[in-house]
């Protein structure tokens, strides 16, 4: 930076201003100091506060969809949210990272290089738990490196958690997330000399009474090509040009008209003792709470929803829909018959 070169005739008025006690000497030096800015060279900022309150509303949209998958997938109550977007050296997040970790290098053609999908171990073994029929208990947990087994059900459960980065950020990039490698060991993650700069992306995740984090680490070379992207004013356009586009609501609704949904028909209902429950024997008979001439529940989910008459159609055993069951039906315990 050039230095200021003040005139004489302003020299002058200077020194006639501290000899008369206009103004300070201390004054001058302060008013010298506030023009000066402390940078550090070997952590440069690279992400503008714009930009990084922008990579914080994509992974909010990344929370939500990760959310939902995860609920359904494990049928167990799950609650993520972004807990912190800070700009660290790769060498200072390689550094915070334990061992062993859940880390996976994913890359993100067409932009070059990689970034780092980083799970907390007991995250990991909560999804693996709930997968396997469990109760995703912490407590049964223990911190240990994963068995072949466990990574190749974290590696598939990952590919549909990309899908739902890859739909965060499908309006400001639409890259191919693929899993290259999984490791235990950060020491072993060498994706960008030491000193690069990273963005890291905290999100915090509670599954059932576990809780854990997931850590993003995305390098700055990955998506400086993009960087002009990375604006409110640029995310506010595309969340309008999604909300108003015809072909993604026809696109959806087409996904709702082939997701399949379990129906029962209920033949009847009985109450039993312990007791008698263990003295049942082959030939035993329990008469249900049905007539022979009673219509039968037919159950949507968990949900009642129409009464029916049993029969055959061909060589198949079939039902008839008698009745529709409407919502203030189910509240006066429709559902809780026998």
């Amino acid at each position: 930076m050039a230095d200021e070169v003040l005139s004489q005739s302003e020299i002058d008025k200077l020194l006639s201003a501290i000899s008369t006690g206009a103004v300070s000497a201390d004054e001058v030096k302060a008013e010298d100091q506030k023009k000066i800015k402390v940078y550090d060279f070997k952590r440069p900022d690279k992400f503008s506060k714009d930009q990084i309150r922008t990579l914080f509303m994509l992974h909010e949209n990344f929370a939500r969809l990760l959310n939902t998958y995860l609920s359904t997938n494990l049928r167990v109550l799950v609650k993520i949210e972004v807990a912190s977007v800070d700009q660290l050296t790769y060498e200072e997040f390689i550094r915070s990272l334990p061992n062993p970790s859940v880390i996976n290098i994913i890359s993100l053609a067409p932009l070059k290089g990689n970034v780092i999908f980083e799970m907390d171990t007991n995250i990991a073994f909560a999804i693996i738990d709930r997968i396997f029929g469990g109760a995703g208990d912490e407590s049964k947990m223990k911190i240990r490196t994963l068995t072949d087994i466990e990574e190749a059900v974290i590696k598939k459960m990952l590919v549909s958690m990309m899908d739902c980065l890859r739909e965060a950020w499908h309006h400001v990039v639409d890259f191919r997330p693929i899993a290259e490698s999984m490791e235990s060991n950060p020491q072993f993650t060498q994706i960008v000399p030491s000193g690069d700069m990273t963005v890291i992306i905290t999100l915090q995740i509670k599954i059932g009474d576990v809780e854990g984090m997931l850590n993003i680490c995305i390098p700055y070379v990955v998506i400086e090509p993009i960087i002009p992207k990375l604006t409110t004013t640029f995310w506010v356009a595309a969340s309008s040009e999604r909300d108003n586009h015809p072909d993604e609501i026809k696109a959806l609704e087409k996904k709702l008209d082939r997701v399949k949904v379990p129906l029962t028909v209920q033949l009847g209902r009985v109450g039993i003792t312990i007791n008698e429950f263990l003295t049942l024997g082959f030939g035993d008979v329990l008469r249900l709470n049905r007539k022979t001439n009673d219509d039968l529940l037919c159950i949507v989910g968990k949900i009642p929803k129409f009464y029916c008459r049993p029969g055959t159609m061909g060589k198949q055993v079939a039902v008839q829909i008698t009745k529709v069951i409407h919502e203030e039906e189910n509240d006066e315990g429709e559902n809780t018959d026998g």
